[in-house]
C-alpha cells in the first residue's frame, strides 16, 4: 500500500472527518457525563472525547479499511514504511523533561531571571511579581525549544504554567493557550534542529543554524517577547486575581548537584539521538532504570500524558502520505505571498512539520518560496491542537484546569492575535 493506491481518497476522507472529530471532543464530554461512572458507553463516549486520540482512532479505523481493501500483508507493509521516530522521541522526552531534576533545574533558573527583572523594573514603579514571571516563562520556555527541542520546552513551559494557575476563567486559559503554542512554534527557530517544521527541510535544502537564526531566529524571538508582553497587558488583572508568583507555586527543596546534572545529560543525549529511533529506545530503557535508582530524587514519570500525545502523533504521521495527491499540487501552483498566508490556513488544519515536508518534495521552489512556505507554518502553528506536533502535550498538561469548557474553536480565534502578530514579524522584517 502507497501513497498512490486506492486508499488516497480514504485518507482524505478519515483526516477531514478526524478533524471535524476534533472540534466534537466538547459536546463527547458533556454526552458521557450523562451515563454513571464506570459505564460502557459513558467510557466510551469520555474516550471520543480526548482530543489526544481523535487521530490514532481514525488512523487505526483507515487501516482497518485498507485491510478490506488491499489485504492485510500490503497494509502491514505500509506502517512498517511510516517513520514513527519523532512519536516515539517526543514520548520519551516529555516524561524526561517532566522529571524533578530538570523542573527543579527549570523553575529555578527562571526564578532567578524573574526576580531580577522584576528588580529592574522596580526603578521605573512596582510591578506585579506574577505579570514578570508570567512573561518570563511566556517567552524563555518557548526559546529554550531551540536548544531543547519543543517537545520538551512545551513540556517544561506547561507544567510551570499549570502550577501557578489557580482558579482561572476559561477565556484567560484559552488565550494563554494560544500564546503558549504560538510562542513554541516560533521559539523554537533559533536553530535548525528543533523545530520540526524546519527540522523537516533544512536538510534537504541546505539550511544551517547561521541561516536559519538570519532568516527566521531573531524574528521569532522579538515575536515571542511582543506576544508575552500583550498577554499579560491584556490579562493583568485576571493574572493577579487568579494565578501564584512562580516562587510561592513551587516546592523549593534542593537537589544533589550531580544528580540534575546527570539528568540534563540524559536529556541532552536523548535530544542529539532524537533522529535515531533505535538507539533512542536503548537511551530510553537506561534512563529508565537511573530513574529506578534514584527514585529518592524522581518524581512519578507522566507516562499516560505523553502516552497519549504519542498516540495523536502517531496518527498523524499515518494520515501523512495520503494528503500529498491534494497538497503538493497546491503548493507548486502559488506565489510567494499566497503561499504564506496559504501555509498559514493550512496549518490550522494538518500538522505544520507535514505540510513543511510535503513542500520539501515540490521540485522547483524558489528560495523565497521555500522561506515563505517554512514562515507560515511556523506562524500558524498555534490555532488549532493539531498544528504543530508539541501542542498535544501542551493540552495534555494544562487540559484539567479548563474543568470540561474547553472549546477548539475558542482556542482558534483567540490565537488569532498572537499568530497575526507572528505573521507581521516573518514577513515584513527583513532577513539579516
Amino acid at each position: 500500500m502507497t501513497a498512490n493506491s486506492s486508499l488516497q481518497i480514504w485518507g482524505a476522507i478519515f483526516f477531514g472527518l478526524a478533524i471535524v472529530h476534533t472540534f466534537l471532543t466538547k459536546p463527547f464530554l458533556v454526552w458521557a457525563r450523562k451515563y454513571p461512572d464506570g459505564s460502557s458507553r459513558g467510557a466510551l463516549l469520555h474516550l471520543l472525547g480526548e482530543i489526544e486520540v481523535v487521530f490514532g482512532i481514525w488512523a487505526a479505523l483507515l487501516m482497518l479499511v485498507g485491510v478490506l481493501i488491499l489485504g492485510f500483508a500490503p497494509t502491514l507493509e505500509y506502517l512498517e514504511s511510516v517513520n514513527f521516530t519523532e512519536a516515539l522521541f517526543v514520548f520519551c522526552v516529555m516524561v524526561m523533561a517532566a522529571t524533578k531534576p530538570i523542573l527543579w533545574l527549570a523553575q529555578e533558573s527562571l526564578v532567578f531571571v524573574g526576580k531580577g527583572l522584576a528588580r529592574g523594573l522596580n526603578f521605573f514603579g512596582g510591578v506585579d511579581q506574577r505579570l514578570v514571571d508570567f512573561f518570563v516563562i511566556l517567552s524563555l520556555g518557548p526559546l529554550l525549544g531551540s536548544f531543547i527541542t519543543e517537545p520538551a520546552a512545551m513540556t517544561v513551559t506547561a507544567l510551570l504554567l499549570f502550577r501557578m494557575l489557580q482558579d482561572a476563567e476559561a477565556k484567560l486559559l484559552h488565550f494563554l493557550l494560544a500564546v503558549l503554542f504560538v510562542n513554541v512554534s516560533i521559539g523554537g527557530s533559533l536553530t535548525h534542529f528543533a523545530a520540526p517544521p524546519i527540522l523537516m527541510v533544512a536538510g534537504r535544502w541546505g539550511w544551517d543554524m547561521e541561516f536559519v537564526f538570519r532568516h527566521f531566529g531573531w524574528k521569532s524571538a522579538l515575536a515571542v517577547m511582543t506576544n508575552s508582553l500583550v498577554f499579560v497587558l491584556l490579562f493583568r488583572k485576571s493574572i493577579v486575581k487568579n494565578c501564584m508568583t512562580l516562587s510561592s507555586s513551587l516546592a523549593r527543596e534542593k537537589l544533589p548537584l550531580w544528580i540534575i546534572l546527570v539528568q540534563v545529560f540524559f536529556l541532552v543525549i536523548l535530544v542529539l539521538v532524537s533522529h535515531h529511533a533505535k538507539v533512542t529506545m536503548g537511551w530510553w530503557l537506561l534512563f529508565l532504570g537511573w530513574a529506578n535508582v534514584t527514585r529518592k530524587y524522581q518524581s512519578s514519570l507522566k507516562l499516560k500524558e505523553a502516552l497519549l500525545v504519542a498516540f495523536f502523533l502517531a496518527g498523524i504521521v499515518v494520515f501523512g502520505a495520503f494528503q500529498s495527491w491534494w497538497l503538493q499540487p497546491l503548493l507548486s501552483s502559488l506565489d510567494e505571498l499566497t503561499l504564506f498566508f496559504s501555509a498559514v490556513g493550512l496549518t490550522a488544519f494538518t500538522d505544520n512539520a507535514a505540510l513543511t515536508f510535503l513542500g520539501s518534495q515540490v521540485q522547483g521552489l524558489s528560495r523565497d518560496s521555500q522561506y515563505y512556505l517554512v514562515a507560515g507554518a511556523l506562524a500558524g502553528g498555534g490555532l488549532t491542537v493539531i498544528a504543530n506536533a508539541p501542542n498535544a502535550a501542551g493540552f495534555s498538561i494544562l487540559n484539567s484546569k479548563f474543568k470540561n469548557s474547553f472549546s477548539p474553536l475558542t482556542l482558534f480565534f483567540a490565537a488569532i492575535l498572537p499568530t497575526l502578530v507572528a505573521v507581521i514579524f516573518l514577513e515584513f522584517l527583513p532577513s539579516l
